[in-house]
């Protein structure tokens, strides 16, 4: 017994005969009726492959993640499976560069695998409309969103921080411990992500407390990896730069910078406070604990999945969230006397 054989028993369609296997609204109660007692009396087993092959759409839900090494992510992509497979969806993963169009990727998997939506997971922060016109199916950006692009926010969701805020926080922290020469550990000074929003933050920081913003101290690596940190923040000591505490746009670039610290003869906090943003739970086992801000991991990856499927349920329209942070006291920053 076939879909077809079915579907000729009860004198419908083939797609009528569908729907009814995927419980779909748009059948009328007598078709549905006998489909279901077709179905019953010929014990027929639904094929999953074939039964995919006439939906229109399958209950998949894409999740594009933007940096494959990033730690970050990793708490966030457990949140976000758990919930889409708790409200009955399935979802398919794709890891792709830092340097990889996510919009393009996120295309193809809905034409491939025939989406609901999709979340995005780290992207640019600059997308234009005509950049998303590919995307057909509702999307969230988790973990960013879209201050440099030219976007409506009625036509898009997201669930982030206020990267600029936190960053700024983090800095008025350091202020407040009576530091003044603060260097800044960013990826870029201009990359249209939460690196520039994150020193945007410790600008206003620096420029409401009456310091000035000096060249030598914002230390770029043009990456955000451990490696990277490290590598610049060693050159930018044997240049014989001093400051006495650094504000990380990110856990990970931070233990970096602590290590290239420790290896300089430069104890953490007693010679150089550090305080970054993430809460990586690996940051809270150093020596010594990372001060940092923590991101809601999991509230993030939760939201931008309950977003995303009142979309897709048509329960909801697009909308942005900003969680806050927690302040992780650690103990790599200490109060100048």
């Amino acid at each position: 017994m076939t879909i077809k054989d079915i579907a000729k028993l009860c004198g419908v369609s083939i797609s009528t005969v569908s729907r009814v296997l995927n419980d779909r609204p748009d059948v009328s109660e007598e078709n549905r009726r006998k489909v279901l007692s077709v179905i019953q009396s010929s014990n027929y087993i639904p094929n999953n492959s074939a039964r995919d092959l006439v939906k229109t759409k399958s209950d998949t839900i894409g999740l594009v993640v933007r940096g494959v090494s990033n730690p970050f992510y990793t708490d966030i992509i457990h949140a976000i499976e758990a919930r889409i497979t708790a409200h009955g969806f399935t979802m398919v993963m794709q890891q792709i560069g830092s340097g990889d169009d996510e919009v393009k990727c996120g295309a193809m998997m809905e034409r491939d695998k025939r989406l609901q939506g999709i979340i995005f997971l780290g992207g640019r922060s600059d997308y234009t409309p005509a950049e998303l016109a590919a995307l057909n199916v509702p999307f969230v950006c988790c973990s960013y969103g879209n201050p440099y692009g030219t976007l409506l926010r009625d036509t898009y969701s997201s669930v982030s921080i206020a990267d600029e805020e936190e960053a700024h926080r983090a800095v008025q922290t350091l202020y407040d411990h009576g530091h003044r020469r603060i260097a800044a550990l960013i990826s870029r000074e201009d990359d249209r992500s939460i690196s520039q929003l994150r020193y945007q933050g410790y600008m206003k920081a620096l420029r409401e407390n009456g310091l000035p913003l000096e060249e030598e101290l914002v230390i770029s690596t043009g990456s955000f990896d451990i490696q990277g940190a490290y590598k610049a923040v060693a050159e930018k000591l044997r240049q014989g730069v001093e400051f006495t505490a650094i504000f990380s746009i990110a856990d990970n670039m931070a233990i970096g910078a602590m290590r290239a610290l420790r290896e300089a003869g430069r104890k953490v906090p007693k010679d150089c406070s550090v305080i970054a943003i993430d809460g990586l739970e690996v940051s809270e086992y150093i020596d010594p604990p990372l001060t940092t801000l923590c991101q809601p991991m999991e509230e993030m990856g939760q939201r931008s999945v309950d977003i995303l499927l009142d979309m897709v349920q048509g329960k909801g329209h697009n909308r942005h969230e900003i969680l806050p942070t927690t302040y992780r006291a650690g103990a790599s920053v200490r109060k100048l006397h």
